[in-house]
């Protein structure tokens, strides 16, 4: 690009924030009401909830508008709206209904009465939209990457711009591809797929290599169970996405790039295939960018679901149309990867966070975090934890803080037991280390991993052991079968588990199990064979005594593991009168016994499914899981006396 070029994209895109600010002129002094319609609000409703919003407002001849938005995080009190009015604090409602959401648009604009019973929180607004520092929970978060989702239309590209959208990549244009590697360098910022690899030294290997034909993939396969950090940036900011792969094809002279995104997001894939068409037809992508003389073309490519895709060379492979399964290397991917040709791949919250660095210097980013983890890291917290949802903390932000402090600790009162954190591939973390500061290096010495972002938090009802067999079998299944290693290494070690949950394993099987994770752990191909195992080594390491109580006392000391379990009913909360259990059995297995006026479960019949359970009135919760082993059953049948 030479000087004109330059000249010519920032006027070219001074023109389009001109635009995008007029379009937003209606937004600025008017009303509006911006719905929460990512996944996670759409599951619980959110799409009528917007319709009821439309309904109410076009009945009532209020002038506001109704606007769908992306997730802010809040995922446990979807659906959510934030509603503006002029001069007056955004007010975010949660757990909207139909007509909760009727009530709120007829009380709020017409009566002004803010129905405080439906009512999360106030939050201060900016010239155009809300910002959510003072909403609860986000005093302790620094949302950069997720900095817009929420807050606008994900489908409006004049939103975006208005927000910042592509500032970024302007200015990558104006100090050029060399200067844009260094302000990488100097971030700090690290792979936030999981590996914690400097991008910098990605895009400077390929940026290198003598092939002037490169790529540049954006890695969009997030495939951990309990994760959804990267759909929801894809649903909710995906010009974020757009702009940190144009930053990135112009530092390494790319002129096409592949966007890989599981076709189990079709609100992900349908977002940032419009969000391209837009950007396209803005002139930010395609032929000639803003007149720079820089051209680059997005492809959206779609996997098929298989977790081994997640892996660089696995998903070249499949962008190629060609089985998804992992190379040997070197060489590397900057040298010879997507067709053969230098290819950088990064993760989605990588190229989010590129943006931000350009526009802001890499000096503020680097400000924040820890010596060797700069920034800040996404978290979606699920499991056993109050407020489910996405967090947005620096780096060195301890587990007890986000677990605790941010995500509002265990629901029920119920004990904490451990964090699963990194994924199907990272470990188990202890109360005892939930003062760890979650960066790269702190995680992997605590034997765990930074992983995409997924924390799954376990309480007291959760078995370690079963969860280690979960996981991995999740990872065995996923397994291409390449290596022998990871195809049979984990088919033992899942073998080895179920016999011990189900009351069947020997005490050898431990020191078994810890070689075997060490064995694969050496000799497997990729990311994947290589930390299958660590689920289950960190639970050896921190709960053996559970692994013990499987094995020499035949118990689960959760509770859980149903082999090793039975149900009873507790006679002192049984409601005589009531039949709830008894109508939910599928085998029939619970009767009255008319002689002790007590209801009781055939232990011969019962298949431990739990109907029971669910179906008992919360009010007398008569029905218990009990460890015959260790506890005594309560309605057994008394021990008759010998004549």
């Amino acid at each position: 690009m030479n000087e004109f070029g330059v000249k010519k994209a920032r006027a070219n895109f001074d023109r389009l924030k001109a635009e995008a600010a007029k379009a937003t002129d209606a937004l600025r002094g008017g009303a509006r009401v911006l719905v929460g319609t990512a996944t996670c609000g759409r599951s619980a409703g959110a799409m009528a909830v917007l319709d009821a919003f439309r309904r109410e407002i076009e009945d009532s001849g209020v002038e506001a508008r109704v606007l769908q938005a992306g997730c802010i995080g809040h995922c446990y009190a979807e659906p959510l709206a934030i509603v503006s009015r002029p001069g007056e604090p955004s007010l975010v409602y949660h757990h909207l209904t139909v007509v909760t959401a009727r009530t709120v648009a007829k009380k709020l604009f017409l009566e002004d009465d803010p129905c405080l019973e439906f009512l999360l929180g106030a939050v201060d607004q900016s010239e155009i939209f809300p910002t959510l520092a003072d909403l609860p929970r986000f005093g302790r978060e620094q949302r950069r990457l997720l900095r817009r989702c929420g807050l606008h239309d994900p489908g409006d590209i004049m939103q975006a711009i208005a927000l910042g959208a592509y500032a970024g990549f302007v200015r990558a244009i104006e100090i050029g591809p060399g200067k844009v590697i260094s302000a990488v360098r100097e971030s700090g910022l690290r792979g936030l797929g999981g590996a914690g690899f400097p991008v910098w030294r990605k895009w400077d290997a390929c940026a290198r290599q003598s092939d002037h034909e490169r790529y540049i993939v954006c890695n969009g396969d997030e495939g951990d169970p309990g994760a959804f950090m990267d759909r929801t940036i894809l649903e909710s900011d995906p010009h974020a996405i757009i702009e940190g792969m144009l930053t990135g094809a112009l530092a390494i002279g790319a002129r096409r790039g592949f966007a890989y995104v599981r076709a189990e997001y079709p609100l992900a894939v349908r977002t940032l295939s419009k969000a391209a068409d837009d950007a396209r037809k803005a002139g930010l992508l395609g032929n000639n960018v803003l007149g720079s003389g820089f051209s680059f073309e997005l492809t959206i490519a779609q996997g098929a679901g298989a977790f081994v895709c997640g892996e660089s060379s696995a998903l070249m492979y499949s962008v190629e149309g060609k089985r998804g399964m992992p190379r040997v290397r070197p060489p590397q991917s900057a040298e010879r990867g997507l067709f053969g040709k230098p290819t950088v791949l990064n993760n989605v919250k990588s190229l989010a966070s590129i943006g931000p660095i350009l526009e802001e210097g890499p000096e503020r980013f680097a400000s924040v975090g820890t010596a060797g983890s700069k920034g800040t890291a996404v978290f979606a917290l699920a499991g056993k934890i109050v407020n489910a949802g996405l967090v947005e903390v620096p780096m060195g932000t301890t587990l007890r803080e986000l677990i605790f402090d941010i995500g509002g600790g265990i629901p029920k009162g119920k004990r904490f037991r451990a964090a699963q954190i990194g994924g199907p591939s990272g470990g188990c973390i202890p109360e005892s280390l939930l003062d760890t500061p979650v960066d790269f290096d702190a995680l992997r010495a605590a034997g765990a991993m930074m992983g995409s972002g997924g924390l799954v938090v376990l309480d007291e009802d959760n078995c370690v052991v079963e969860t280690a067999r979960f996981f991995l079998e999740f990872t065995q299944a996923e397994s291409c079968g390449k290596c022998t290693f990871c195809r049979i290494g984990t088919r033992h070690m899942l073998d080895i588990l179920t016999r011990i949950t189900t009351g069947n394993g020997r005490l050898e099987d431990l020191s078994l199990l810890d070689e075997l994770g060490r064995e694969i752990t050496d000799g497997s191909l990729c990311g994947l064979g290589k930390t299958a195992p660590n689920p289950v080594v960190t639970t050896l390491r921190f709960f053996r005594d559970d692994y013990e109580a499987h094995i020499q006392e035949k118990r689960c000391p959760a509770r859980t593991c149903r082999d090793l379990m039975s149900y009873y009913i507790l006679p002192e909360r049984c409601a005589r009168g009531c039949d709830a259990c008894v109508g939910s059995c599928p085998t029939e297995a619970i009767y009255t016994d008319e002689k002790r006026r007590i209801k009781v479960i055939d232990q011969a019949l019962c298949v431990k499914c739990e109907s029971c359970v669910l179906a008992c009135p919360h009010q007398y919760d008569a029905v218990r899981r009990i460890s015959p082993v260790r506890d005594v059953p309560p309605s057994a049948p008394k021990p008759q006396k010998k004549a």
